[in-house]
């Protein structure tokens, strides 16, 4: 069935939470595990159909925000999502007081009834109004990214419509787009601050009421993370700071080199040659008829996925008048169907995502075999290796896509996620830092932002950009405002996708085993469990990071960077 023919219909909630209740009595009451196997299979038949209605609303808000009737949705959803966990955490109580324990962690996993627990500590009727706020503010972020209308080169464009233009060879064009891009955050920005000092007090709030000191240790536990902690993350950031920030910094010093620049600016930063950055050879359809292509050649597996997608409609790619800014994939469980989101700009981007998205879309159809919706996606660092791992994995069909432009693109993909790492840990600590010390200025929050950037992203120059230069860039990242403390995983993940990029160089087979193995386990598994299955190295152990920055160092020294 084609998403346009899914059926959208608000749920009852007073009826769901009736039909809820009375299974979970009967999940209580149950005098054998085969009876209370029954009632939790019927109890997920109703999670899973609330799941749904939830997804179909949100992708169709985010394909169309000024779509008047899903707006209306979003609200519903906005308030009465907070009233729905509240019932599934009497569901997760019950598990967890189950007197069949064993048998749920032997037919869901160890990670389900941790899930079940961590939900458990991060919930109470008494922070619903908190979490109906909360949720609303992430809405006013995501509709006020999207109301951008800014006139640029003679056309109305949202911020995603500039990414072309902020990569062009023209340097004087990369400049105009930057400053027409970053002037709509300065015009809006006692907005933007607004919205993230409600969020970050809201979130305190909720903490306290939870019995924590503050946000940071909830906001592991929201995240899900069972079996590591802010200890372990510290460490690991400090491997990247030994062996990741002086590898940037001189790919940096490498680029300012190939574009004849005396200093690499903010302008500058994302482009890479001056003969221009590798671009996809075709328009949206070309790429879409490449990646068929491409996954008809990757395996069996990865045909019949991407075949699955197509047929169904489950793709929204290109960008377009009043849609949400970014990229996702989301799964809709009552179909069984992952969904893939993005915002096709006519560069590079355009295959990064259709690769990154896609990984996560064929992890959630290799794991349909999973019926309870807490564990169809596993938590957010894992799934992320499923995503970019998939970018690399995917590197032997580039020439597609690319064709002269080729080994500049993975020349550019490979830096790129060398550089990408101390970005996402200047991410991870500003928001340990901001949620240790909740009652900070605005301007306080900035330096902080600025002092991490000087920190792990040296080379940053912001020129007479007043608003970067004080501190402004992260308003732009949508995880700090909607997902706090979501983003260590990307780093984590691009770890373990650079060991599978190893991986690909030395042993197609292997790797690929490892990959279809981690894929199909879903979120049944903890992220060092997924690890461990993976062949993979854990990031937190010392000597992980070495482990992969000296084969990755040489593969881009031996390029000719200038010659592309």
């Amino acid at each position: 069935m084609k998403f346009s023919e899914f059926k959208y219909e608000r749920p009852n909630y007073e009826e769901n939470k009736i039909q809820i209740n009375n299974l979970i009595e009967k999940i209580n009451n149950a005098s054998t595990y085969k009876e209370q196997r029954e009632y939790i299979d019927e109890l997920n038949k109703i999670r899973n159909d609330i799941e749904t209605m939830s997804t179909i609303c949100s992708i169709r808000t985010s394909i169309n925000t000024q779509d008047v009737f899903y707006e209306k949705e979003t609200e519903y959803w906005d308030e009465y999502s907070p009233l729905y966990e509240d019932i599934n955490s009497y569901f997760y109580k019950a598990i967890i007081n189950s007197k069949f324990k064993k048998e749920i962690e032997n037919d869901f996993g160890t990670q389900f009834v941790k899930i079940a627990e961590f939900s458990i500590k991060s919930f109470s009727k008494d922070i619903i109004k908190e979490l109906q706020d909360e949720n609303k503010l992430c809405s006013e972020y995501t509709k006020l990214l999207a109301s951008a209308k800014i006139n640029f080169e003679g056309k109305e464009r949202n911020l995603s419509g500039l990414g072309k233009f902020m990569l062009s060879k023209d340097r004087e064009m990369r400049t105009r787009a930057s400053k027409a891009y970053y002037g709509f955050f300065k015009d809006n920005e006692e907005k933007f601050d607004a919205i993230f000092e409600k969020l970050i007090n809201i979130r305190h709030t909720i903490a306290i009421k939870l019995g924590f000191n503050n946000f940071v240790e909830l906001g592991y536990i929201r995240m899900m993370r069972t079996d590591y902690n802010a200890k372990m993350v510290q460490n690991f950031r400090e491997q990247v700071l030994k062996y990741i920030v002086p590898v940037a910094s001189d790919l940096y010093k490498r680029q300012a080199e190939r574009l004849g620049l005396e200093k690499l600016t903010y302008v500058d930063e994302n482009f890479e040659f001056l003969s221009g950055n590798a671009t996809p050879k075709g328009n949206p359809e070309y790429i879409m008829e490449n990646g068929k292509k491409m996954y008809s050649e990757l395996s069996r597996e990865t045909k019949e996925f991407f075949d699955f997608m197509l047929e169904n409609e489950l793709m929204d790619l290109v960008t377009k008048k009043g849609k949400a800014a970014g990229g996702y994939c989301t799964y809709i469980p009552n179909y069984k169907s992952p969904f893939i989101f993005s915002n096709f700009n006519q560069t590079s981007d355009d295959i990064d995502v259709l690769t990154h998205e896609a990984g996560h879309a064929f992890q959630l159809y290799m794991s349909t075999w999973i019926n309870m919706p807490d564990i169809n996606f596993p938590t957010y660092e894992s799934c992320e290796i499923h995503s970019m791992s998939m970018e690399f994995i995917t590197w032997p069909w580039m020439e597609l896509f690319f064709k002269e432009d080729t080994q500049k693109y993975k020349f550019t993909h490979l830096s790129s996620a060398i550089k990408f790492i101390p970005y996402g840990i200047v991410v991870d600590e500003f928001q340990h830092r901001i949620y240790e010390n909740p009652n900070m200025s605005k301007e306080d929050r900035k330096n902080i932002w600025r002092e991490l950037e000087n920190k792990y992203l040296p080379h940053k120059d912001y020129e007479d950009c007043d608003f970067l230069e004080r501190g402004g860039w992260w308003f732009k990242q949508g995880h700090i405002f909607k997902n706090p403390f979501y983003y260590i995983d990307y780093t984590l993940a691009q770890i373990c996708s650079l060991q599978f990029w190893k991986k690909m160089q030395e042993n197609k087979v292997e790797g690929w085993d490892d990959y279809l193995n981690i894929c199909k386990v879903g979120g049944t598994k903890s992220f060092l469990e997924i690890v461990e299955i993976g062949n993979l190295k854990s990031p937190f152990k010392d000597g992980c990071v070495e482990s992969v920055i000296d084969i990755i160092k040489s593969w881009l020294e031996e390029v000719d960077d200038k010659s592309l």
